[in-house]
């Protein structure tokens, strides 16, 4: 069973629906529980995810004191996860519940320990699907990590790992290098992607360039200095 987790930041239009189709979508015997981590919005989305309690009792929901980003969310809610086994998706709608099933069949605790989603026909404007063209490949020839797509939200991965991993702002978008770097191994699953439905999204190009560089130059030291984690050969 995984338990999944669900990052949400000023998403009333989308969240409440977003729950309730990976309810409707993913069984019982495979989701645990459904942790949506809301980074202190300022508009109605606890509210609405607060309705959704009384038909759902494997909802759980964490809210920030004060803004985090993203990266904070995913690990606030991996943190106060119950399984060992993650999924994450993004809380704008975009990411299909139902190709989670996909992600977690291609699991293997041997490996790969993180398998990730790669959006085929993305549904975002022009202007963002060349930026995060352009970012991808400047990443991949940097890190070396042979991911496709490393901003796609769906991801699945061991819990402990994820906690093992240094953490720091932007540390979501870098997770395929550093499980990688840490001894994990790494695959990848097609999924589908959807247009935002409400609101417009929290990041402009202008601002992922802006926190991008840095951080690929650190993750960059982080991986050349990195040592896997050891583990016991119980043979």
């Amino acid at each position: 069973m995984i338990t999944l987790v669900i990052p949400c930041y000023n998403e009333a239009g989308n969240i409440e629906a977003l729950v309730q189709e990976a309810f409707d979508l993913l069984p019982e015997t495979l989701l645990g529980e459904l942790i949506v981590v809301d980074d202190c919005s300022t508009d109605d989305s606890i509210r609405r995810l607060a309705a959704l309690r009384s038909r759902h009792p494997r909802l759980r929901l964490l809210r920030h004191a004060r803004n985090a980003g993203q990266s904070a969310s995913v690990r606030s809610g991996v943190a106060a996860a119950r399984y060992p086994l993650i999924a994450t998706l993004d809380g704008d709608g975009q990411n299909p519940p139902g190709d989670i099933p996909a992600l977690v069949a291609a699991y293997d605790p041997q490996g790969p320990q993180l398998v990730g989603g790669v959006r085929a026909k993305r549904r975002d404007t022009w202007s963002k699907r060349t930026a995060s063209k352009l970012a991808n490949g400047l990443r991949r020839r940097i890190l070396r990590d042979d991911c496709p797509d490393t901003g796609c939200g769906l991801k699945v991965f061991e819990r402990d790992r994820h906690l093992a991993l240094p953490f720091f702002h932007g540390q979501h978008r870098y997770l395929p290098a550093l499980f990688r770097a840490y001894g994990a191994t790494t695959a990848y699953v097609p999924v589908g992607d959807r247009a935002r439905r409400h609101g417009a999204s929290n990041y402009t190009n202008w601002k992922r360039g802006l926190q991008g560089i840095p951080d690929l130059m650190g993750v960059r030291w982080l991986v050349m200095r990195a040592r896997p984690v050891l583990a016991e050969d119980a043979s």
